[in-house]
């Protein structure tokens, strides 16, 4: 038996086979969860993620369709949810945008309003909206994770206007686990090193940081992106009971080092 046998979870931001969210899916599924996923809507991404699921073994898996934008949308999904797992052990939360124009160095004092308050939102405010529908399908309590990055607790080359909102990610994971421990619900970020996913690529600084923590890190390499699924397993399962409000680093020991 895994670490998940039984466990039903919803799982946010499956892309394609290089996504942090899939190998979080892959090794929860040996694990012996059961997930679900939503994606965002649409005939190419719909066709993309089911392409995904379907060459990971786990064709036929459950799929909906939701902007998290959209506050009507996460209604309607976790009506779905509720319709056909009747209750969650666990939500994964890899969701993050910000305008890649201002992902560069140098751009980040231009960063506009709308920029700042589009990113703020679907990469920090999701965790409420997700969190807060989440619950009253754990009444057995659950694990919510979100992931974040280092560049929400320093300033990393080009990440700007995404550093920001992860650190607020972070900051909101803190309260939710405050709020939400009284029901048994624990809710923890895990901090991941740079990995060449699709979001990653987005940010213009991104070489530069993966050979900087190449050549810093304690490990002197990047992380596999499987290393981030194996720690999300134990964060998702009931080997992790007595942690929450905490931000887990995946990063070869980056973090831990001055540089």
């Amino acid at each position: 038996m895994g670490i998940l046998e039984g466990k039903k979870g919803l799982i946010f931001g499956v892309a394609n086979e290089r996504s942090i969210a899939w190998h979080i899916a892959q090794h929860a599924v040996e694990q012996g969860a059961e997930c679900g996923f939503s994606f965002l809507p649409g005939e190419k991404m719909e066709a993309r993620v089911r392409k995904t699921l379907s060459r990971g073994g786990m064709e036929g898996a459950w799929t909906f369709p939701c902007d998290v934008s959209s506050d009507e949308d996460l209604d309607r999904l976790f009506g779905a949810v509720k319709a056909h797992f009747g209750s969650l052990d666990f939500v994964v939360h890899s969701i993050a945008y910000a305008d890649r124009d201002y992902l560069k160095p140098g751009t980040f004092a231009a960063t506009p309003r709308s920029v700042f308050s589009q990113a703020l939102d679907i990469s920090a405010y999701t965790l409420i909206a997700i969190a807060g529908r989440a619950a009253p399908l754990m009444p057995d309590g659950g694990s919510i994770l979100a992931l974040s990055y280092y560049g929400a607790e320093k300033a990393a080359a080009g990440y700007n206007v995404m550093g920001v909102a992860k650190s607020a990610l972070e900051s909101t994971s803190r309260y939710l686990a405050a709020e939400l421990g009284e029901q048994g619900i624990r809710v923890n970020c895990l901090s991941a090193g740079p990995c060449r996913t699709l979001s990653a690529m987005a940010v213009g600084g991104i070489d530069v940081i993966l050979k900087k923590v190449e050549s810093a890190a304690p490990l002197r390499r990047n992380i596999e992106t499987a290393e981030v699924g194996k720690a999300a397993a134990y964060l998702l399962s009931d080997l992790s009971s007595g942690v929450t409000g905490e931000t887990h680093h995946v990063d070869a020991g980056y973090n831990a080092i001055v540089t």
